[in-house]
């Protein structure tokens, strides 16, 4: 059945999995106007979705094989281990053209389409955790039988999440490396700088306080689209803090700390396609 078929414009859209990411896309999702009744979520725990349903007004006492045969976009957000059970359990069910995306990391397109009906259109999504608040970047690869169409329907999905870009397959363990786990070095970064304020006499919440909102200023203003490092040079006056400061960060290889954690979460990344 067509989404035209079904009555609606907009299209039907399953996420298989409420976790925090599902509940994000499903946010992102009514944040960008998809009418709640064009929303479904499935979830495991009766409880979990039943929160799911009170907060969000959207259908989440399906199963997965119930839900993908109602929805004209199907999106993967459950754990890697499980996406061929998954997958398994919704074959069968999957309406004629209905695009499949996921967010489980690590899985290639491959294996999507050696389980699901041919010619099936998967879409494969790198996202991070900011998409929770609307300030993620998430990188979209398409498989074999997925267009420019189904491309932009996924950019259309994801539009309140934040920053969407299109990108190779094989482009994805790099962007997993940077966009992926970066929230992860952002935050240890704060945290490294609120334990200096504290070192340095100020409170601990004033401290993280300032380091948040330094850092949430930093990327305002990077995002204006001058390269990083003249905004650098812009602050660091010749013989000033800045520059005392900077040079402390090269003597301890900091930069070189942060490109070896990249190049380590890309190995992993690849090392879980594989697997």
């Amino acid at each position: 059945m067509t989404e035209q078929e079904r009555g609606g414009s907009t299209p039907a859209v399953a996420v298989l999995g409420g976790g925090v990411m599902g509940e994000a896309l499903v946010a992102a999702l009514l944040a960008g106007g998809w009418p709640a009744d064009r929303v479904e979520v499935t979830e495991q725990s009766r409880q979990r979705g039943d929160e799911l349903a009170q907060r969000h007004e959207v259908r989440t006492d399906g199963t997965n094989a119930e839900a993908a045969a109602r929805a004209d976009v199907v999106l993967l957000a459950v754990k890697p281990a499980v996406v061929p059970a998954v997958l398994d359990e919704v074959a069968a069910h999957l309406t004629a053209g209905a695009l499949v995306v996921s967010v489980a990391a690590g899985v290639p397109i491959a294996a999507y389409e050696e389980r699901l009906p041919a010619g099936t259109p998967v879409v494969r999504v790198m996202p991070n955790t900011p998409a929770v608040v609307g300030k993620g970047a998430s990188a979209i690869a398409a498989g074999t039988h997925a267009s420019d169409e189904h491309l932009a329907l996924v950019e259309r999905v994801l539009a309140a999440t934040g920053l969407v870009v299109r990108v190779a397959e094989k482009d994805l363990d790099a962007v997993t490396a940077i966009s992926g786990s970066g929230p992860a070095y952002a935050f240890y970064l704060i945290d490294a700088m609120a334990e200096a304020g504290v070192l340095l006499g100020l409170t601990r919440d004033l401290a993280t306080r300032l380091a948040v909102a330094t850092v949430e200023g930093a990327g305002a203003l990077a995002a204006g689209g001058e390269h990083p490092a003249v905004l650098r040079e812009r602050v660091s006056s010749p013989g000033g803090t800045t520059v005392a400061a900077v040079a402390e960060l090269d003597a301890h290889a900091v930069r070189a700390g942060v490109v070896a954690a990249a190049r380590a979460a890309y190995e992993r990344s690849r090392e879980l396609g594989r697997a």
